[in-house]
């Protein structure tokens, strides 16, 4: 119902103002689920623990195509968040765009909500566990 009220809102937005905001990461944890051993034997192997790292991408998705992106060596927090809007997404702003994000946590600081404004922009959330409204995550699942 959420999401079909989201949808049936957004009917005057124009596509060329749309900019959709979204992280991937990926992680050096490479922990083993499964192994050999022999018939009675427990499965041992040396593992990497306690230094892993996390990387994550941060971009943003236009009609024209990807842009503003980051690459930040550890997860997104509202911080690092903060960082990126102000001094990555904001230049690529321009007057009436519509920033669309999802409701992580971090996106909902209200530093990054008015560095957005102050650019012209306003800020739009998608409804919750509605990924399929966010062409961004297909441009991660195909690595455009």
């Amino acid at each position: 119902m959420r999401r079909q009220a989201w949808f049936d809102a957004q009917p005057d937005l124009d596509p060329e103002h749309l900019v959709f905001i979204d992280e991937t990461g990926a992680s050096t944890k490479m922990a083993r689920v499964r192994g050999r051993a022999k018939r009675g034997a427990r499965c041992r192997s040396p593992i990497p623990h306690g230094h892993w790292k996390t990387t994550t991408f941060t971009g943003a998705l236009r009609l024209s195509g990807m842009t503003a992106p980051m690459v930040l060596d550890r997860p997104m927090t509202g911080e690092w968040f903060v960082a990126y809007v102000e001094q990555i997404l904001v230049p690529t702003l321009r007057q009436g765009d519509v920033v669309i994000l999802d409701n992580l946590p971090v996106h909902k600081s209200a530093a990054a909500r008015e560095a957005i404004e102050a650019a012209g922009a306003q800020m739009l959330f998608l409804p919750p566990y509605s990924p399929d409204f966010n062409p961004i995550e297909k441009a991660w699942r195909w690595n455009l």
